[in-house]
C-alpha cells in the first residue's frame, strides 16, 4: 500500500508542483476510506478503517517533509528518486506503530511477537517504494507534458467544477460496487 500511494503522490507532486494537493490527496484517500467504513457498517476508529487512514497520512507526511527538506533538489535523476521513495517509505513505515496514540488500535504484531507488521515488511514497503516513485515522476511528467501541450489549466472551469466533483462521485460509486460484490 505504501508504495502504491506514493506513487500517487509523486505523480501529483510532478504535474502540479503543489503541496496542497498532496494533502488534498491523503484527505480524498481518507474520505473513500471513511466511505469504506459506512459501506460495511465500521465505526471509524476500527482496525479496519481507522489504521488505513492513518497510514494514508503518515506516507503523505512522509514524503512532504521530505520534498519540503530537500526543495533545493531537481530531483532529474532517477536514483535520487529512488532514495526519495524509499525515504518516503522509511519514514512512514517506521511512524506506523504510533496508530495507537492516534486511534487507539494498535498495529497488528507478528504472531508471538511484539514487533509490529509495518516494521517487520518495512525492507518490502522500501524496495517497491524505491521503484514506484521513480515510476510515479516518469507517469507525471507524461501527463504534464500531454496537458502543457493542450494549454492545459488546473484552474479553469472545467477542472475545478465539473471533471473533478464528477471523477470523485465516479470513484465513490466504484468503490459502492466493489463493495457489493467483494
Amino acid at each position: 500500500m505504501t508504495g502504491v500511494a506514493l506513487f500517487f503522490l509523486a505523480t501529483t507532486w510532478v504535474v502540479t508542483r503543489n503541496m496542497l494537493l498532496l494533502v488534498l490527496i491523503v484527505l480524498v484517500a481518507s474520505l473513500f476510506k471513511l466511505f469504506d467504513a459506512v459501506l460495511l457498517s465500521l465505526p471509524v476508529m476500527h482496525g479496519a478503517i481507522g489504521n488505513p487512514i492513518f497510514a494514508f497520512w503518515m506516507e503523505g507526511l512522509a514524503i512532504i517533509a521530505l520534498f519540503a527538506v530537500f526543495k533545493n533538489v531537481k530531483w532529474n535523476k532517477t536514483s535520487q528518486r529512488a532514495l526519495l521513495g524509499g525515504g518516503s517509505a522509511l519514514i512512514a513505515v517506521a511512524l506506523f506503530p504510533l496508530v495507537k496514540y492516534a486511534t487507539g488500535i494498535p498495529a497488528c504484531v507478528y504472531p508471538n511477537s511484539a514487533v509490529p507488521l509495518s516494521i517487520l515488511f518495512s525492507p518490502v514497503a522500501i524496495a517497491f517504494s524505491a521503484l514506484t516513485v521513480p515510476l510515479g515522476f516518469l507517469a507525471g511528467e507524461r501527463i504534464r507534458a500531454i496537458l502543457y501541450k493542450e494549454n492545459f489549466r488546473f484552474d479553469g472551469l472545467f477542472f475545478r467544477y465539473i471533471l473533478s466533483p464528477l471523477t470523485l462521485i465516479v470513484c465513490l460509486a466504484l468503490v459502492g460496487v466493489f463493495r457489493i460484490f467483494v
